[in-house]
């Protein structure tokens, strides 16, 4: 997973890289809590109506998205997560941050994350 600073990168540059790499970008605003976090993965990535927005349904929904890229032989995907400064602060960023990272070596090439901190 990488990090970068809205400071330093635009949302549309950062879109415009993944383009240029040959992957598909799905950005997933940014939310001040745990809760709305899981609920705004789960509308961005399409989770099913099942999921339980918690982080262990974001772990598994996660991979069942990996395998959904792999077996529909789309181009591989990055999220680009747009991260509130206020929601860094909660304990659950750095959990959530660690499902994302398994989440990507799961996937091997066919998933990326990029977290922008606004």
């Amino acid at each position: 997973m990488k990090i970068y600073s809205a400071d330093t990168w635009t949302m549309e540059e950062l879109q415009a890289q993944v383009a240029d790499a040959g992957r598909r970008s799905l950005v997933v605003p940014a939310a001040d809590s745990k809760r709305a976090v899981l609920e705004t993965f789960g509308e961005v990535l399409a989770f099913p109506e099942h999921y339980g927005v918690n982080l262990d349904a974001l772990n598994d929904s996660l991979h069942d998205f990996a395998d959904s890229i792999t077996d529909n032989g789309g181009a591989p995907v990055t999220v680009l997560w747009e991260v509130a400064a206020r929601f860094r602060a909660d304990r659950s960023f750095g959990i959530i941050c660690e499902v994302l990272q398994d989440a990507e070596s799961y996937a091997g090439s066919d998933l990326a994350v990029a977290a922008i901190l606004l």
